[in-house]
C-alpha cells in the first residue's frame, strides 16, 4: 500500500476479504481446514478418554493378578497344612498298629479319625482358595484383553491425528478421507473395548 490514494492489494488481502465474506481460500481448502480442525479436536478428546480407560484396565489387570497370587499362596499354605495333618495321621496309624494294648489302639484310632476330619475341612478351604485364585486370574485376563483394545483404539486415533496434520500441510483430499477412515476404525475399536468384545 502506499499513500496518495493509490492502493495495491497483496495476495493475502484478497484471501482475507474473501474469508471475511464467507468464502474459502485456495478454492475450498478453508472448508477442509475447518473440517480437519474439528475432527482433530474431537478425535483428540475421544483418544484421551480411550487412553485413560486403557491405563485403568491395565492397572485393574495388575491388581487382579496380585489378588490371584495372594489366593494361590493362601491355598498353598492350606495344602501344606493338609500335608502336615496327613503326616500326623500316618504316624498315629503306625502307633495304633504297633500299640500292644487295645485301649492304646483306640486312643490312636481317635487321633487318626480326628486328623482325617481336619484334613477334610482343610481340603475344602484349600479348594475354595484355588477357585478364587482362578477367578481372579480370569478377571485379570479379561482386563488385559480390554486394555489391548483400548490401546489399539488409542493408536488408531493417534494415526488419524497424524494423517490430519499431513492432510493440512499437503491439502490432499485422499489423506483427509484416510484420516476419517482411520479415525472411524479407532472409534469402532474403542466401542468394542467398551462392550468387552
Amino acid at each position: 500500500m502506499s499513500g496518495h490514494g493509490f492502493h495495491v492489494h497483496g495476495p493475502h488481502d484478497h484471501e482475507l476479504e474473501h474469508a471475511q465474506q464467507g468464502g474459502h481460500s485456495d478454492h475450498g481448502s478453508g472448508g477442509m481446514i475447518n473440517q480437519i480442525a474439528m475432527f482433530t479436536a474431537i478425535i483428540a478428546t475421544v483418544g484421551a478418554m480411550f487412553s485413560y480407560m486403557g491405563g485403568a484396565t491395565q492397572a485393574n489387570a495388575g491388581l487382579y493378578k496380585n489378588n490371584a497370587a495372594i489366593k494361590k499362596t493362601e491355598a498353598s499354605n492350606q495344602w501344606n497344612y493338609f500335608q502336615a495333618k496327613s503326616t500326623k495321621q500316618s504316624l498315629a496309624e503306625l502307633a495304633r498298629d504297633l500299640a500292644p494294648k487295645e485301649d492304646e489302639k483306640a486312643k490312636y484310632q481317635g487321633k487318626v479319625d480326628r486328623y482325617e476330619k481336619e484334613k477334610g475341612d482343610i481340603k475344602v478351604v484349600a479348594e475354595k482358595l484355588e477357585a478364587e485364585a482362578t477367578e481372579w486370574d480370569h478377571h485379570s485376563d479379561e482386563q488385559m484383553h480390554q486394555h489391548h483394545r483400548w490401546a489399539q483404539a488409542t493408536t488408531a486415533l493417534q494415526v488419524a491425528i497424524a494423517l490430519a496434520a499431513i492432510a493440512l500441510l499437503t491439502k490432499k483430499k485422499w489423506l483427509e478421507y484416510g484420516m476419517f477412515v482411520v479415525g472411524g476404525l479407532g472409534t469402532a475399536i474403542g466401542i468394542a473395548a467398551m462392550l468387552h468384545i
